[in-house]
């Protein structure tokens, strides 16, 4: 199961940490949905989603001002006593001296947002997504290529990271070589984005390490990208029947999405760059609606229709 620390999404969410002396350091989240106890503070707690992080804000924040003190140390008893990773106040409230008492005793971190309840609800939930998506690394190299994210993959020594070099140079920008870690954000969206230890850099057989940013500068590289095409480069078969075409669209499966793929043929004198280059521009027009090649079989379904009335 995937899991992010407490701390760093204490770091992430720029939150402010009220109960210091609480050890944090063995707190994990583990889901990334989120939940406001606006009926758990009312005494409720059938359903009690506890295993979320907690979020107080603004009404719940008035609704607890208004209690009695000793119905409050009750609720504050007892909503704090179900194990939970942490309760964050936004909208600027402030916890009272009771609940951060109570939060001691339980051991229950508890943070503040300066952020309005609606906009931290939609940000810690986008970042919690893509943390803890299903993950896994594949060998390949990907590339922003005018918006579009292309994921190169291949062989060893087939040519892939000289592509991405070439591709930086007219323009583009890397995100990973040699390792992608891809993550599956929703049914329909894969994020790839580079191991730290190997991040902005690219190895070139013969000559060794580069520095992407160093070399070409901030402009050239990107920390994540969604991935929005595959490109497969092979060596040339002269047995096989590759696409000349492009009518029906062929199709890889990562962590069970399906993601549109090429298979690229390797021959002496073709452009990697150029021809990629015009892959995902031909892959974007496919998505805003105009396909060249369904285009050219209609042209010549009316040619043909015209000749059989001549």
């Amino acid at each position: 199961m995937s899991n992010v620390a407490l701390t760093k999404v204490m770091e992430q969410m720029k939150l402010e940490n009220l109960t210091p002396d609480i050890d944090m350091s063995s707190i994990e989240i583990t889901l990334p949905d989120i939940n406001r106890p606006a009926l758990q503070l009312t005494g409720y707690f059938d359903h009690f989603a506890s295993e979320r992080v907690q979020i107080i804000g603004y009404v719940e924040y008035t609704y607890l001002e208004h209690l009695p003190r000793e119905e409050k140390l009750k609720v504050y008893d007892q909503f704090l006593g179900y194990k939970m990773p942490c309760v964050i106040y936004t909208t600027r409230t402030q916890p009272d001296e009771d609940m951060l008492q109570l939060a001691h005793k339980y051991g229950v971190p508890i943070f503040r947002s300066h952020q309005t309840t609606s906009a931290f609800m939609a940000e810690i939930i986008r970042w919690l997504n893509v943390e803890l998506a299903p993950c896994i690394s594949i060998h390949g190299v990907l590339v922003d290529v005018y918006g579009e994210g292309v994921l190169i993959m291949g062989e060893s020594g087939i040519g892939k990271s000289e592509a991405a070099l070439e591709l930086i140079k007219r323009g583009h920008r890397l995100v990973t070589d040699d390792v992608v870690e891809i993550r599956k954000v929703s049914d329909v969206t894969l994020v790839g984005t580079a191991p730290d230890i190997t991040r902005h850099f690219i190895e070139l057989r013969g000559i060794g390490i580069i520095d992407v940013k160093t070399l070409f500068g901030v402009e050239s590289v990107k920390n994540t990208q969604n991935i929005d095409l595959v490109i497969k480069l092979e060596e040339w078969n002269r047995d096989k029947e590759y696409d000349r075409l492009g009518l029906e669209e062929e199709y890889t499966e990562i962590l069970g999405n399906k993601i549109v793929c090429h298979s690229l043929p390797i021959r002496p004198g073709r452009n990697l760059a150029v021809i990629v280059e015009s892959a995902a521009v031909n892959h974007r027009q496919k998505k805003m609606g105009y396909n060249a090649a369904q285009e050219l079989y209609k042209r010549v379904q009316e040619s043909l229709s015209r000749g059989r009335k001549d």
